[in-house]
């Protein structure tokens, strides 16, 4: 299962990492649409291949795959086109952080990219957009704005404003 999940992550980084490359006036070997549609065309084939690890094995924790459950993380995180399993996903994480078996860091972001994908206020400011006038970043609508940096906190992340600063 490692050696699927590696093969599924570099797949997953590899269009994304062109596409910086374009966003930073930098070299790429592809255009932008070739870009696109084979980034759209890798995250639906890993969802594919994610949603059969989860049937066949549960959520990977850190038992099963090591550091490598922070990969396969990051798939479903791109799934963004099936919220419902997403959500699947997030409920077998919980579990999983309830045995020091996952990252409470990936929860707090999946947590958020969820509640933002169904245009609801998110609890940990994970999920950022950037202001196209003024080119700054904040994030999107906080539903505990006052306890962000508390909650943050208990998902092992780092003050909001700290964060922020890293996409300005």
């Amino acid at each position: 299962m490692i050696q699927k999940i590696d093969s599924m992550f570099k797949d997953d980084q590899f269009w994304r990492r062109e596409e910086g490359k374009l966003q930073q006036n930098k070299k790429s070997d592809y255009d932008e649409e070739t870009i696109q549609r084979k980034w759209a065309q890798a995250d639906s084939i890993n969802e594919i291949k994610a949603k059969a690890i989860i049937s066949k094995y549960g959520y990977p924790g850190y038992d099963q795959v090591g550091e490598y459950s922070n990969d396969f993380w990051a798939i479903v995180q791109h799934c963004d086109d099936d919220i419902p399993f997403q959500e699947r996903v997030l409920a077998l994480l919980k579990k999983e952080i309830a045995k020091n078996n996952a990252s409470k860091e990936n929860y707090a972001l999946l947590t958020d990219r969820i509640l933002v994908g169904k245009h609801q206020k998110q609890i940990y400011g994970t999920q950022v957009k950037r202001d196209l006038k003024t080119g700054k970043s904040a994030p999107f609508p906080l539903k505990y704005p006052k306890l962000v940096d508390k909650l943050r906190k208990q998902m092992d992340l780092g003050p909001l404003a700290d964060y922020i600063k890293q996409f300005n």
